[in-house]
């Protein structure tokens, strides 16, 4: 029998008629939200929130930005959609805006309707390529929820999928503050990460190895900023050995870290680079897989076996196009970039110098973390590995309490507000997250 919706709250019909993803049906009860504006978004009862979170990390524009909005409602206007196989303005002009902004040698883009399918279609081009089955990814890094991509994920959201038959072999990556390799500088770390990874590769059998994914930030996993050296040494070794590397920048690419793609921060050439998120702001759904010219040659004679109703979607790459063209014209990339440097990264070692809470700050751009601890000296993680704790649900209530949308993972707090945010407004969410903190200092022992 069907509810009487009459009688229910909006938040009601949203818990009744709508399955969320990542959550226990039962306990959910989502924000509801009514409307939008640039680095705010307003709730139905009236509330108005700064936006950290970018939602998913991915409003990089922020909400609702005009000339975003205006190109949607013309590309509607002339052709709302078309299959994949006609060619038409918007996906072309989009393609060669991202190539215009790629690596040396980027030759061609394949468009998807997410993150998680173009890692999986990048892994599927590179198995066709060279012939191998197997893939490498990282412990600390998510790659997305489908079949292939939730393997290559190293978080736990993978365990209850991972059958272990997917071909993945999972590594650990440089993480200083928590390193596997007790290493206790930036150098130690990358030598002995890139160790650990050639011994991997060496045990495994480098002739079975089709692809290294990595995300060049891991995102999700923490905003790990690789230490110096480390990617260059990983395109060295899959040099080596006749692996094509794969750089997943769902997340930190398109202005995020204060570049067009985070891996010009380590001066790296891939093979194949995954995108989503950013390229549009999450107006409409849209990713893609950068193809270097050896790989998309590899397929001049050859048949891809790959495609999707929806790749390239008329709607989704005008509203790439308009974004890229505003990121160039309005310097949105030199805005990140600054608002990280002189605003974010200042702004939160202040904070670890003032909270007990705080045991590590790191990141670029509009890209940082918190890494949340009940002693420093210990580093015991405010919450577990993999779940919350009553003490993090606390803090992200007292972050709801100060208006201010936040992106929370395990022990982390993650500050990732709109590339366009502004150094005031920037100022304005380090105050709000300054007073519920607090909250993570009354647990410090």
């Amino acid at each position: 029998m069907c509810p009487d919706r009459s009688t229910m709250t909006s938040q009601g019909r949203e818990r009744a008629a709508v399955f969320h993803s990542w959550s226990a049906q039962a306990s959910i009860r989502p924000m509801m939200v009514r409307s939008a504006s640039g680095c705010h978004v307003t709730t139905e009862d009236g509330r108005t929130f700064l936006d950290f979170s970018s939602q998913l990390v991915n409003t990089n524009l922020g909400h609702q930005h005009p000339d975003v909005v205006a190109a949607i409602a013309s590309q509607a206007a002339i052709l709302c959609t078309i299959a994949p196989q006609h060619g038409y303005e918007s996906r072309y002009r989009a393609a060669e805006l991202i190539l215009d902004h790629s690596f040396a040698g980027a030759a061609k883009v394949f468009f998807t309707n997410g993150g998680t399918e173009a890692n999986e279609h990048a892994v599927r081009m590179a198995r066709l390529v060279t012939g191998r089955p197997k893939v490498l990814a990282a412990y600390r890094s998510y790659h997305g929820a489908t079949a292939t991509s939730i393997n290559l994920t190293g978080d736990p959201r993978r365990w209850a999928s991972d059958q272990g038959t997917s071909g993945v072999v999972h590594v650990f990556g440089p993480h200083l503050y928590r390193s596997a390799f007790n290493a206790t500088t930036p150098e130690e770390e990358s030598i002995r990460a890139l160790a650990h990874l050639e011994d991997v590769i060496r045990f495994e059998g480098p002739q079975t190895i089709a692809a290294i994914i990595l995300e060049t930030i891991p995102g999700t996993a923490g905003i790990l900023v690789p230490p110096p050296g480390y990617l260059a040494g990983v395109r060295e070794l899959c040099d080596r050995y006749g692996i094509l590397y794969i750089a997943d920048e769902v997340m930190a690419g398109f202005g995020r870290t204060g570049s067009w793609f985070a891996y010009e921060h380590f001066d790296v050439t891939p093979d194949l680079v995954t995108f989503a998120k950013g390229v549009n702001s999450g107006y409409v759904p849209l990713g893609g897989v950068v193809l270097s010219e050896a790989v998309a040659h590899a397929f001049d004679d050859r048949a891809y076996p790959g495609g999707l109703t929806y790749s390239g979607h008329p709607l989704a790459c005008a509203a790439a196009v308009a974004t890229i063209e505003v990121m160039e014209r309005d310097q949105v990339v030199e805005n990140a970039r600054r608002i990280g440097e002189e605003v974010l990264g200042p702004g939160l070692r202040a904070l670890a110098d003032a909270h007990p809470s705080i045991g590590d700050v790191r990141g670029l751009g509009v890209f940082f973390a918190l890494d949340l601890v009940t002693d420093r000296a210990t580093r015991e993680p405010l919450a577990p590995y993999g779940s919350s704790s009553p003490a993090m649900d606390a803090v992200i209530g007292a972050c709801r309490d100060e208006d201010l949308l936040i992106f929370a993972n395990f022990n982390r707090l993650h500050v990732v507000p709109p590339c366009v945010v502004s150094a005031d407004e920037a100022r304005d969410g380090l105050s709000r997250l300054d007073r519920a903190l607090a909250v993570a200092d009354q647990h410090v022992r």
